[in-house]
């Protein structure tokens, strides 16, 4: 029954659609890009690790896949700004923002730096609301668009040595609720996805000892995402 509901629902084509990407390189990040670039999407890799994502856009590109790469760091507000300004000079549009970068630095408390805990919360809490904030100006003019923020389930799980991480990505889904009634009457949509256990890039480095039940697991949250984006704006 579910699945016939499911079948029911219509869908909006991805092919030429634009989509930004950060972390984008690796991981979840990179199953994200592949699976959207394979259903025709213009997928723009925005990383910090710059021959990274130079490499693996690279690689799209062998697939035949639309892909550029634009280094970015997520904690820079600037330098957010700045990604959504490019992506418009490229391309006059842009469709669909996944926000996929996050940082976790695992240490007891009494052991972070006050570097550490600003760069966590600018990665994790601000970035994801910056980067909204400027790329809802571009896709509210075209009335059809779509933010998905990817979150973990470990984020509602008390964990030894990850407070900072815990505390800052608690708020991602919260966001994207708020979002997408705010923006919802504009034609955006907003959307959490949330990876589950252990399906985040970092996670898998930390826990998994099986390359390929990892990407497995990243293909299916990637399925997910794509799903989400082909969804017409008067579903959910």
């Amino acid at each position: 029954m579910i699945r016939a509901a499911l079948a029911a629902i219509p869908e909006r084509a991805l092919h030429g659609r634009v989509v930004l990407i950060t972390g984008g390189s690796r991981g979840l990040g990179a199953a994200v890009a592949s699976t959207l670039g394979a259903a025709g999407m213009r997928v723009v890799l925005a990383d910090i690790a710059v021959q990274r994502v130079q490499d693996f856009a690279a690689v799209l590109a062998e697939r035949d896949i639309d892909a550029i790469a634009l280094p970015l760091d997520v904690s820079d507000p600037v330098q957010c700004a700045e990604a959504i300004d490019r992506v418009a000079q490229r391309f006059g549009r842009l469709d669909a923002l996944v926000n996929n970068a996050a940082v976790d630095i695992t240490a007891p408390l009494g052991e972070h730096s006050a570097a550490d805990w600003q760069r966590i919360v600018a990665s994790n809490r601000r970035a994801p609301f910056m980067l909204g904030n400027h790329a809802v100006r571009l896709v509210a003019e075209q009335r059809d668009g779509h933010i998905v923020n990817i979150t973990s389930a470990e984020a509602e799980r008390a964990r030894r040595h990850a407070s900072p991480d815990r505390s800052t990505r608690w708020g991602t889904p919260r966001l994207a609720h708020a979002l997408h009634a705010e923006l919802r009457p504009q034609g955006v949509k907003v959307t959490a996805v949330e990876a589950g256990d252990k399906r985040t890039s970092f996670a898998h480095d930390r826990h998994s000892t099986c390359a390929t039940k990892k990407r497995q697991d990243l293909l299916q949250v990637a399925q997910v995402v794509r799903f989400v984006l082909q969804q017409t704006a008067g579903v959910g």
